[in-house]
């Protein structure tokens, strides 16, 4: 990643960055690393236009068709009364509904006794919470398609919100089959990184909700696209964002702007967060105030957020922070009265306020 954004950033240098689509496109040459790499620079030309122009991104594409966004949060654990447990706490917070994993990695045909505890975990959680809350399964990849058809089947009486990447990407022709075995909606997307990649995804018609990920599908110049690519097909959007306070600031910003946008993923309380978690990186906390299982959409220029410096080190560390670069000089109060100096992307203007979704940062 360190080398991805070295090298795109000499094609940078000295260019104006309110041009973003014309960098994008200077840019673009597709596969994960890349994408993820032209992701957090994305997101920092957009959050400079932002603050340059004294608005929030939503405002530069096109305006907001909604004022704040459902949100769902995970939960772990592997004993049907852990996640019942866990699924009710987060109901009593005033969350509407959760994501959990399904299962562990099951062969090509595998056991019934697996099917059996991951319908014993969804029941429990159905039970605790009532009819109305939302539920998320994310297969994660890790079923084939023989035990993918006989799970989403077992699991349709629960009525889950839906299904998440039954299948590997690699193998989204099987979505047709699995499609045919139920009637829950269909998610799939994080692990692809570019409108070319969900292009036939979406022409295939078997996908109800598409779930690019802001920070490594190409930023929001891309999944601003994506976004309008899916909503062609009459396909739902829930942007993937386990990671931190700017992928979520970049999801909320592009899902003011989308019809199609359902829900949005977003990492606070995640099991993984060990010791820190997604406020503690943000000057004002306020801004991710969820009310009644919705966030509003975040007000302030650019972004809409200020990070504490402090916690660069933190970043560095841990991978699920999310990204932006900051670019050191450009700032609103270098353009009073009417902003009449022309920014300039150079050299010296990186900080160490760089966050990528690898905790890269970049050298002062």
């Amino acid at each position: 990643m360190q080398a991805a954004v070295d090298e795109l950033m000499d094609l940078l240098i000295g260019k104006d960055p309110l041009r973003i689509e014309d960098h994008w496109q200077v840019m673009y040459r597709g596969g994960s690393i890349l994408m993820s790499a032209i992701a957090g620079i994305d997101q920092a030309l957009w959050d400079i236009k932002g603050k340059y122009f004294d608005a929030p991104i939503y405002q530069l594409l096109g305006g907001a068709c909604r004022d704040s966004m459902r949100v769902y949060s995970w939960i772990g654990g592997d004993r049907p009364s852990d996640v019942g447990k866990a699924a009710l706490e987060k109901q009593q917070e005033g969350i509407t509904a959760i994501k959990m994993n399904a299962t562990e990695e099951m062969q090509y045909i595998d056991s019934y006794q697996k099917v059996d505890q991951v319908v014993e975990r969804i029941a429990a959680i159905r039970t605790a919470t009532g009819s109305d809350f939302g539920i998320g399964v994310d297969f994660h990849g890790r079923i084939h398609k023989p035990m993918a058809k006989v799970l989403a089947k077992a699991l349709e009486p629960y009525r889950l919100m839906f299904i998440e990447e039954p299948v590997l990407p690699e193998n989204n022709e099987a979505l047709r089959d699995i499609a045919n075995h139920t009637s829950t909606p269909i998610a799939t997307g994080e692990r692809m990184f570019s409108r070319w990649d969900f292009k036939s995804l979406l022409e295939d018609g078997y996908v109800d909700i598409i779930q690019p990920d802001l920070s490594h599908a190409g930023g929001i110049t891309e999944c601003k696209k994506i976004f309008a690519m899916a909503e062609a097909y009459d396909v739902a959007v829930a942007p993937h964002c386990p990671l931190g306070p700017i992928a979520l600031a970049a999801c909320l910003q592009v899902d003011a702007t989308a019809h199609n946008a359902i829900i949005q993923e977003q990492s606070l309380g995640i099991h993984y967060n060990q010791g820190n978690d997604l406020l503690d990186y943000v000057t004002d906390p306020s801004v991710f105030s969820y009310e009644d299982g919705y966030v509003k959409i975040p007000q302030g220029p650019g972004l809409g957020i200020q990070l504490m410096r402090s916690t660069s080190v933190e970043w560095r560390r841990n991978p699920h922070i999310g990204g932006e670069i900051r670019f050191g000089d450009i700032r609103t109060d270098q353009w009073p009265n009417g902003r009449t100096e022309e920014p300039r992307v150079k050299q010296n203007d990186f900080d160490s306020e760089f966050i990528a979704n690898k905790g890269l940062i970049l050298p002062n």
